[in-house]
């Protein structure tokens, strides 16, 4: 009978190191392992739920875009609260780079580093710090930054820089 429990106490031994190689966990008690794995599996949700969220306001907006000009957005988040952002359209338009910049305004995100291109195509890759409000996600600069983009490309012919 001891030998069954050993194989048994074994064998949960081994799933409980393979779940904390799959988790990232430098736990060495069972619970603790346990408890990170946990944690593991409420921030996969949230990603999920996140992306499912990015995912029902692209098809929301993708209406909308279709009259405008093709714009490729991309945020990561950096330490601290930062942001580095990159912006690439097919075309260019007047107040286009202004409209960006307010919307990162707007958001309480302060620019500390920018390269940007306006001539016939746009393009700018802004690292931004710390955002004031605390409380701005990829997903929101990446909207905040679609709509200045539309925004613009929509009253740009009306616009002078």
């Amino acid at each position: 009978m001891m030998s069954r429990e050993r194989k048994k106490a074994g064998g949960l031994h081994e799933k409980l190191q393979i779940l904390r190689s799959i988790t990232q966990s430098h736990a060495l008690s069972d619970t603790s392992i346990i408890m990170d794995a946990s944690e593991y599996i409420k921030e996969l949700t949230q990603k999920i739920v996140r992306l499912n969220q990015e995912m029902a306001c692209e098809q929301q907006d993708a209406p909308k875009q279709q009259n405008s000009f093709p714009t490729d957005v991309t945020v990561e988040t950096l330490g601290h609260g930062g942001f580095l952002v990159n912006v690439f359209s097919d075309k260019s338009c007047p107040g286009l780079l202004v409209s960006v910049l307010e919307a990162f305004d707007e958001l309480g995100l302060n620019v500390l580093e920018a390269t940007a291109s306006c001539a016939d195509t746009f393009r700018l890759e802004a690292a931004g710090g710390e955002n004031q409000a605390g409380n701005v996600d990829e997903h929101v600069v990446k909207q905040a930054v679609l709509q200045a983009v539309r925004n613009s490309s929509e009253g740009g012919s009306e616009r002078e820089e």
